[in-house]
C-alpha cells in the first residue's frame, strides 16, 4: 500500500473513532457471544456486508482475522481495520475464494477466530454464499450470526446499502445462537447457506426490536435456533 493510501486509512480510522465514541450500543442475546468466547473455541463471526462498520467497531480488539476482498477498496478497508486490531486474509467467497477459504479452514483449525461477510464483496445482498459454510464445516467451527440496527445513519447508494451510523446514533447488536454447519457439499451446503442467512436476518430483526424496546438487554427474548 502506498504512503498516501496508508495515510488515508489512518485518517479514516481517526474519524471513525471520533464518531463511534458517541454511539450508544445495547446488546441482545449477548450470552450467546460471551458464552462462545468463554469456551476459547475458534468460531466465525458472520455479518452482512452493509452492517460491517458498526459491528467491526464494537468487536474491535476481539482478535478475529477478517476476510477482505482483493480489490483497491479492500486494501483500504484492510488497512483501516488494522488500526482497530484486525489482521486480514485477502480474498472473498467469490474472487480468490479457493485460496482464501483454504486459509480460513487452516486458521480455524489452528484456533483462530474469523470474521467475514458471506454476502460480500459484491452481493447479492443478504445472500449467504456457501464458501463460509464449507470452511467452518471442515474445521467443525461454530458460525455466530450477528445483526444490528441503527437509529440514524447514512446509507451508501451501493448494492449493500452500506451503513454509517451518524453521531450519537443508538445501535442495537443481536447475536444468533452459534451453530456448527451440518453439511459441507452438494444440496446440503445450499440448505445450510439458506439456514445461516436466515439466522443473520433473525438477529437483525431482534436488533430492530431491541432498538425499539425499553426493556433491558437481559429481558429481551433470545433468538431461537434449531
Amino acid at each position: 500500500m502506498s504512503f498516501g493510501a496508508a495515510a488515508l486509512a489512518a485518517v479514516l480510522a481517526t474519524l471513525v473513532r471520533i464518531v463511534a465514541s458517541t454511539w450508544r450500543v445495547r446488546l441482545v442475546n449477548a450470552q450467546a457471544h460471551d458464552g462462545l468466547r468463554a469456551t476459547g473455541r475458534p468460531f466465525v463471526y458472520a455479518i452482512w456486508h452493509g452492517s460491517m462498520l458498526p459491528l467491526l467497531w464494537h468487536h474491535r480488539g476481539c482478535g478475529a482475522v477478517l476476510l477482505i476482498s482483493q480489490s483497491r477498496d479492500g486494501d483500504l478497508i484492510a488497512r483501516t481495520m488494522w488500526h482497530f486490531g484486525y489482521q486480514a486474509i485477502r480474498g472473498s467467497t467469490s474472487r480468490g475464494a479457493a485460496r482464501a477459504l483454504l486459509t480460513i479452514s487452516r486458521e480455524l483449525q489452528a484456533g483462530q477466530t474469523i470474521a467475514l461477510s458471506p454476502d460480500g464483496p459484491r452481493g447479492p445482498a443478504r445472500i449467504f454464499a456457501p464458501g463460509a459454510i464449507a470452511a467452518a464445516g471442515r474445521a467443525r467451527a461454530p458460525i455466530l450470526g450477528v445483526g444490528c440496527a441503527v437509529s440514524s445513519a447514512w446509507h451508501a447508494r451501493s448494492w449493500d446499502r452500506f451503513t454509517v451510523p451518524l453521531p450519537f446514533a443508538r445501535i442495537a447488536i443481536a447475536y444468533a445462537e452459534p451453530e456448527v454447519p451440518l453439511g459441507e457439499s452438494g444440496s446440503a451446503i445450499d440448505l445450510e447457506s439458506a439456514h445461516f442467512g436466515a439466522l443473520i436476518d433473525e438477529a437483525t430483526a431482534a436488533a430492530e426490536r431491541g432498538l425499539a424496546s425499553r426493556a433491558s438487554s437481559a429481558d429481551l427474548t433470545a433468538i431461537p435456533h434449531r
